[in-house]
């Protein structure tokens, strides 16, 4: 996913992704555990994805901090 992308999303949208994306991981480390993961580099590549939606909601979170 790209920033530009999720510069797009609203906030509840970043959170819902955010939650989304932290089962996915559960799920993953969870089939890596009993293996039965066929593609690891996912488990790096959701990791990433979830440091970028944070990356945004802090980004976005210390605008609203410095606008008041």
């Amino acid at each position: 996913m790209k920033a530009e992308k999720i510069r797009d999303m609203t906030d509840q949208e970043i959170e819902q992704q955010i939650q989304n994306l932290r089962k996915e991981l559960f799920n993953l480390r969870f089939q890596l555990a009993t293996h039965q993961l066929h593609n690891s580099a996912r488990v790096k590549l959701v990791r990433k994805d979830i440091a970028r939606l944070l990356t945004v909601k802090r980004e976005r979170e210390l605008e609203r901090e410095r606008g008041v």
